[in-house]
């Protein structure tokens, strides 16, 4: 606007405009990798493209609770509603076929009280008695105002229909309901993952571990963790695998391979020779497309349900040398738990070459604790000397106000011309 006017020159202004342009950083977001399963355990897979669309129906209990609760509630509502309805027009035909309707509209209010033995369904005159009629049966409800009589076989047919039909969508719903309510993921939101997992030296080998650790007191009967490698390969032939699975086998003591899930544990993993991560070191770490995931199963301990609860690890999340702090003290008699400290590491000395470098050359793990040994005395040794320094500069300081604290010695000159000291 300014260089319209001529109040500014053109050039200027436009040497103006590329200068703020080349201040301001550009900064482009790295496209986050796509992982197949989400730290909540969710499968991050989209299903595109599916054509034969009529064999969720076949297992419409199973399409039923997979379904969202807006839509479990609208399918119940609707469903009780639509078989009220049917049989209410079922009711209103009968009454209208034997005759019933047109009886009670043309008898007089003395006359009505005859019609009892010889109607359908006492009191039905419209489709409104007809649908509170139905509603009665389907229900059991029973007012009283409303009931069968032997006249019509055709109505003692429909009421059986509608009890056995009431009676299978009372089943199907409100078991529909309860498997919604009592789903087996819903126990796994108290079992919890460290968000990240580490790689260190355990027993002399090169360890991956990570931390699980269930929330609730009822426990996890009969759990087990098993750990599989996600990442995309490509064969001899040149068929490329997208999601290429393979198991890891956990360093587990007990035989069953069970574990006893009272307080948190460190599941470990020893990368040896049967480990897809045997050939990656401490840099080949971030270059890695892969990704670990862990499963969590056993049965819940109130329900006897069987969980599953799931998580996964790629290579921005596993540290390299790091070690899982104790979080189980013994206070009192009792063992105590502390989860603010659930997920915290610290370093620890760890070669930062392969699992195959380190079993070719296990002098790689002396020097490397060797090292360690050194920097740690070599820190101690800074820290002893600080803390002299310290006390040193700070028994300097004491002396110092003690010496500004000493009274001075004062000389009073008497008339006789004796000299008396006094301390004032």
């Amino acid at each position: 606007m300014l260089a319209r006017k001529s109040i500014i020159p053109e050039e200027y202004v436009l040497a103006r405009i590329a200068a703020e342009n080349l201040r301001k950083p550009r900064i482009r977001d790295r496209l986050a990798k796509a992982r197949f399963i989400a730290k909540s355990g969710a499968c991050n897979l989209a299903h595109k493209n599916i054509r034969e669309q009529g064999r969720f129906l076949q297992d419409i209990f199973t399409t039923l609770v997979d379904l969202k609760w807006r839509h479990t509630l609208v399918i119940f509502t609707m469903s009780f509603l639509c078989s009220w309805l049917l049989f209410a027009i079922m009711w209103w035909l009968v009454a209208f076929a034997h005759g019933d309707i047109h009886a009670y509209m043309e008898k007089s209010g003395m006359e009505k009280s005859g019609l009892e033995t010889t109607v359908c369904v006492t009191n039905v005159r419209s489709f409104t008695s007809a649908f509170l009629f139905s509603i009665e049966v389907q229900v059991t409800i029973g007012f009283g105002g409303r009931m069968m009589t032997e006249e019509c076989p055709l109505a003692i047919t429909v009421l059986i229909l509608q009890n056995i039909v009431g009676l299978i969508i009372n089943a199907v719903m409100l078991g529909c309901i309860f498997m919604k309510t009592a789903q087996a993921h819903r126990r796994a939101e108290t079992l919890i993952f460290s968000r990240h997992a580490v790689i260190a030296v355990r027993n002399g080998k090169l360890c991956f571990m990570f931390r699980v650790g269930d929330l609730r007191k009822s426990m996890i009967i009969s759990a087990s963790v098993r750990i599989q490698v996600v990442k995309k390969t490509t064969t001899p032939e040149g068929e490329v695998v997208p999601i290429h699975q393979l198991d890891i086998p956990v360093d587990n003591p007990i035989e069953s391979n069970n574990i006893f899930l009272v307080a948190p544990l460190i599941i470990c993993h020893v990368i040896d020779k049967r480990s897809p991560l045997y050939d990656i070191s401490a840099t080949d770490l971030a270059n890695q497309d892969l990704e670990v995931i862990v499963i969590l199963e056993g049965v819940v301990e109130t329900t006897g349900i069987t969980t599953q609860a799931r998580t996964s690890y790629i290579a921005e999340e596993i540290q390299w040398g790091h070690r899982f702090v104790s979080i189980v003290t013994e206070e009192e008699g009792v063992y105590s738990v502390d989860y603010s400290k659930f997920g915290n590491t610290v370093k620890v000395a760890a070669p930062r070459c392969s699992a195959r470098e380190l079993d070719e050359k296990p002098s790689i793990l002396i020097q490397t604790l060797q090292k360690s040994e050194l920097s740690h005395q070599n820190s101690l040794r800074k820290r002893n000397s600080m803390r002299r320094n310290n006390s040193m500069r700070r028994n300097n300081s004491i002396r110092r106000n003690n010496s500004s604290l000493i009274v001075p010695k004062v000389q009073f000159m008497t008339p006789e011309g004796n000299q008396n000291t006094s301390e004032s």
